[in-house]
């Protein structure tokens, strides 16, 4: 039987689309745009710092990255993503929302800025020194994920409140497409004033010391939207489902949100006392109780998330090689190191523009009209399919003939995990857990995720090496094709995991949560793991 909700937390619900969202979205999706940008940039410069740091002479192809650098430069972010999502999925509950919103931003800001000063007086000093800001970088970034999702799901009404936590997680696409693009007027800018022969030419002077310079430059510009909505952040008040359901100050939660709301609020003291008091929601996480009610929620959020982060990271991280493969980007001692970098980050932005921006946006639009069950199922179903589509007749695709079907196909991969899973495993954490335990189970569940993350970027590196011919340093792998086929796999199972995440369309945080319900879900059965 439901209680009755609090005035404050209802007038939130019912609430009208009002300009507080949109400014919402703005500073929480700043931060994700980046995020991306941050994670993703790597990506673009790996190749550079290879030729410039590991150029061997008389080498017939230009320097690349050792397979344990490689790993560390392209991983070690995403280690620190992992223990900053637990760490202050943890804080946001225990301190509050906004007061460790803005150390999570300070900590991107300075370490994007000290990654791009790395120095040293041998190359293992600046990557020693890289690989350790890098790392801060991602303890910041961690952060973010929880947090976001959580003050997003906690300020928006629940008509609409998929499309709003969709919307800020949608802005990691303009924060992919942004360090494409940056990266192409940096490298071009640089490539018109210090022209340079290709590497077959002069292996020396294909790589122009001004290079070490541009990828500085990219990783650095990380720091500036991030910087740009500090000011904003510090500025939200707390939300309210934290400051009356946690903190248990009814007063000021419903004088923060008379603010915002633009109306008039009373501070409900006698109800907030009895939810304080009401012994069916005081159990802890990890507890019975908890096990009871969300066990399988939390097993549902975490897999998934896991599962298509396997399948992401892998995707992304490595795009630049699978370019490679199939011929897409000239064989690397044809250019010089500059226009290399500008070769990979065209390839990127294309890729960023045509699939992964609009799958965001198609989740954003449709996400509170299909639910999150339907979108989820949906696209771990095409990229399963498309992904073995690839994989396959993969000698087909590498014909020259053929590489821009093998293109379609690929954007189609990425459309899907962002107009499906990648959005949604963000989206549900952050509605189907209590006020007080919501930061850290979805930092819980984002942590997973990245877990997966370090699994494509670490795993896939060496898994996709070819069989008779691998990269220098690495030992023979199962090729591209297999590598493929058990990307598709993955997937598969994670159409299986979707199964256990319940349906939050359109239903109140409290309803989802069990909060507002007498007997909790576990004796309501209210919350259903698939729409009926």
């Amino acid at each position: 039987m439901a209680k009755d909700q609090l005035q404050v937390l209802n007038a939130l619900d019912v609430a009208k689309t009002q300009w507080y969202h949109f400014t919402a979205i703005v500073i929480a999706g700043m931060g994700f745009f980046t995020d991306a940008y941050d994670l993703f940039c790597i990506s673009l410069v790996t190749k550079l710092l290879g030729r410039i740091y590991y150029h061997e002479v008389g080498d017939p192809k230009p320097g690349t990255l050792p397979p344990n650098v490689s790993s560390a430069v392209n991983g070690v972010a995403l280690c620190g993503t992992l223990a900053g999502q637990l760490f202050f999925g943890w804080l946001g509950d225990k301190m509050g929302r906004k007061k460790v919103y803005g150390m999570t931003l300070m900590l991107m800001v300075i370490c994007s800025i000290a990654s791009g000063l790395s120095f040293g007086k041998e190359t293992k000093g600046i990557i020693a020194t890289l690989c350790f800001f890098r790392f801060w970088l991602g303890f910041g970034i961690g952060g973010d994920y929880p947090l976001s999702a959580t003050i997003m799901s906690e300020y928006a009404n629940k008509k609409t409140r998929g499309a709003f936590i969709a919307a800020v997680f949608a802005m990691q696409g303009f924060g992919i497409l942004a360090g494409g693009m940056f990266a192409i007027i940096v490298s071009a800018s640089f490539k018109a004033l210090y022209p340079a022969p290709a590497y077959e030419v002069d292996p020396i002077g294909s790589t122009v010391p001004q290079a070490d310079y541009v990828w500085r430059i990219i990783l650095m510009f990380g720091a500036l939207p991030a910087l740009l909505t500090y000011y904003w952040r510090m500025k939200m008040p707390e939300t309210a489902r934290y400051t009356a359901l946690v903190a248990k100050n009814a007063k000021q939660a419903a004088a923060d949100m008379s603010k915002v709301l633009q109306v008039e609020l009373e501070a409900e003291g006698e109800n907030v006392e009895r939810l304080a008091q009401e012994s069916k929601n005081d159990f802890g996480l990890f507890s019975k109780e908890f096990f009871h009610r969300h066990g399988l929620h939390l097993v549902g959020t975490t897999t998934c998330w896991f599962l298509l982060d396997i399948a992401f990271y892998s995707q992304n991280l490595f795009q630049k090689d699978i370019f490679s493969a199939i011929g897409w980007i000239p064989d690397a001692k044809t250019m010089s190191a500059i226009q290399e970098v500008y070769k990979i980050a065209r390839a990127q932005t294309l890729i960023a523009l045509c699939s992964t921006v609009p799958g965001y946006w198609f989740t954003v639009a449709l996400i509170d009209k299909m639910g999150r069950f339907a979108i989820q199922l949906m696209g771990f179903f095409f990229m399963t399919v498309f992904m073995f589509a690839l994989a396959i007749p993969y000698h087909h695709w590498t014909l020259k003939e053929n590489r821009i079907g093998f293109l379609v196909m690929y954007s189609l991969t990425f459309f899907f995990s962002n107009f499906g899973p990648n959005a949604t495993t963000f989206v549900v954490p952050a509605e189907i857990f209590p006020a007080r335990f919501r930061s850290t189970c979805h930092g819980i569940s984002a942590a997973a995720g990245k877990s997966g993350a370090i699994v494509g970027a670490f795993g896939f590196l060496y898994a996709a090496q070819s069989k008779t011919n691998p990269d220098k340093g690495y030992p023979p792998g199962i090729g591209m094709k297999n590598s493929l086929i058990m990307l598709g796999c993955i997937n598969f199972f994670g159409i299986l995991f979707t199964f256990l995440v319940p349906e939050s369309k359109g239903k109140s945080l409290e309803e989802m949560s069990g909060e507002n319900e007498e007997g909790g879900v576990g004796e309501t059965g209210d919350i259903r793991t698939v729409p009926v």
